[in-house]
């Protein structure tokens, strides 16, 4: 639902590219997406790789397909160019922060002169010491303010030396920090809760809290929307902002995806990556549908929304303050949904690469369009297309002969039956061998035999497919062919003899 009327909103998706694009990522951009487009705002792509360290070769090229897939393209930013490779577009760039490195140092210096914040020379070495004293001593690890107390002489002579540092946020003492989140409510802060962090790294690169509030800032982003877990480090940004004399944007904190035993989602239990759930099958529409629902929910009994309809109906003010379980078999559903309604032609055009994939020769001389007409009703994901109707690919079945005989039947009167069925078979043309036909003429058959339809149809179930879960012997036969069929019915008579 639209939030603001003269302010243009303006939202962000700024990942980092340290691998694929996670299934929480997807959901915070998706909102952010939702969000921009209802209130006619911009949604802006950015990357933050300030931490050269994590950076993935390839990732932002993979996140963008990832979005790009999902239906997700930025207005402004970091974009998939008709090559293939990352580009931009937009007045406020460069949009990848390693390439903003005099921006932030800019910045940096703006506090120094204002003496908001302050160099530490302090070594790797004695923030371990400090830490772990501190941690023995059963009190919070904070930054002991070591080097405030050195004086601009002294502070002046160790940069001329050349000595390492850092630049410090000197947090100003006995405040309160107070913000009203969109989804959490009324939020308040201790600055004494709050430890100096670092701003600026030794290697000349703003840490995420200084590149951030910056970018936000000169990208005019007025609507924050991110995980739960950025919500320690909003007093910090608030406190940048306040710094700089800057307006504060409006925060949203989303909750965390959880699974189904409540823990962190991650990929040591599952799947959490797009590009897994985009290789298996799953469509983007039906992931977009099912992403939507994790946390919020439009009070009704609708549970099917294209992204159009999210954007009418999504409201960001009821998004819920605790975790949503990521229901993998809810996520099948939907996705079973979302295959059924589509036209079997595209359904063909989608699935068959997954077919070929699952099977290793595909025999030319098979009815697949029936195939896919089953598979489309039966499969939640494209990737099963196949999985469970691999006798239908198989030259030779291999099985119990005596599985072939029905219930109470026996094995005279099942190969007496099977004999009958194969003479009425041969009798059809081509263009009668469909499913339906079949169905009606074998029917009728049985009937006019005085047969049973167990003692019958039984045995063609299994003679045609080897398994006692199938579709229907009349689609099998379909699907098939006339020629595979009798083939399949005359070799399960030799294994009964």
């Amino acid at each position: 639902m639209p939030f603001f009327k003269k302010q243009k909103i303006r939202t962000r998706f700024a990942p980092s590219p340290t691998g694929f694009l996670h299934i929480g990522g997807l959901r915070t951009a998706l909102y952010e997406y939702i969000f921009a487009k209802q209130n006619k705002g911009d949604f802006v792509l950015r990357i933050e790789d300030t931490d050269q360290t994590r950076e993935v070769e390839g990732a932002v090229e993979n996140l963008l397909k990832a979005l790009k897939w999902a239906g997700l393209t930025a207005d402004e930013g970091i974009l998939l160019g008709n090559d293939g490779k990352p580009s931009e577009r937009g007045n406020f760039g460069p949009y990848t922060q390693s390439k903003r490195l005099k921006i932030y140092q800019k910045y940096a210096q703006e506090l120094i002169n204002q003496d908001k914040v302050y160099y530490c020379f302090c070594t790797p070495a004695r923030l371990e010491e400090l830490k772990n004293n501190q941690q023995t001593a059963g009190q919070p690890t904070h930054y002991d303010r070591e080097c405030l107390k050195l004086n601009s002489d002294e502070v002046k002579a160790k940069l001329d030396m050349g000595e390492r540092y850092v630049i410090r946020f000197k947090v100003p003492e006995g405040q309160e920090v107070k913000f009203v989140d969109t989804v959490k409510g009324e939020i308040k802060f201790s600055t004494n809760d709050i430890d100096d962090q670092i701003i600026l790294k030794s290697d000349g690169f703003p840490t995420y809290h200084l590149a951030s509030v910056v970018d936000d800032y000169l990208m005019k982003i007025n609507y924050v929307i991110r995980g739960e877990e950025w919500l320690s480090s909003t007093p910090k940004h608030i406190l940048l902002y306040q710094a700089f004399n800057w307006s504060v944007p409006q925060f949203a904190h989303l909750p965390l995806l959880l699974n189904p035993d409540k823990s962190k989602l991650s990929k040591r239990q599952g799947d959490v990556a797009v590009e897994d759930y985009r290789d298996q099958g799953y469509l983007p529409e039906a992931l977009i549908n099912f992403v939507a629902l994790l946390g919020w929910n439009p009070g009704t009994e609708q549970e099917i929304f294209s992204l159009e309809e999210l954007i009418k109906v999504f409201d960001l003010k009821k998004v819920h303050k605790s975790g949503a379980v990521f229901n993998r078999e809810k996520f099948d559903w939907f996705n079973s949904v979302y295959i059924k309604k589509l036209d079997l032609d595209e359904f063909k055009k989608i699935a068959r690469p997954y077919l070929e994939k699952n099977i290793a020769h595909v025999q030319p001389d098979l009815n697949l369009d029936k195939l896919f007409a089953i598979e489309q009703q039966r499969i939640s994901k494209l990737s099963e297309i196949g999985e469970e109707l691999k006798f239908i690919f198989i030259d030779k079945l291999e099985y119990d002969h005596k599985k072939l005989i029905w219930k109470k039947s026996d094995t005279v009167s099942t190969l007496k039956n099977l004999e009958l069925l194969i003479i009425e078979l041969e009798k059809y043309s081509k263009g009668d061998w469909t499913a339906e036909i079949l169905e009606k003429n074998i029917i009728k058959f049985i009937a006019d035999a005085g047969l049973q339809n167990g003692d019958v149809l039984w045995p063609m179930r299994f003679a045609l497919t080897g398994e006692e879960k199938s579709p229907t012997p009349f689609e099998v036969a379909e699907i098939l062919g006339q020629e595979k069929s009798l083939a399949r019915l005359g070799e399960a008579i030799e294994k009964l003899k």
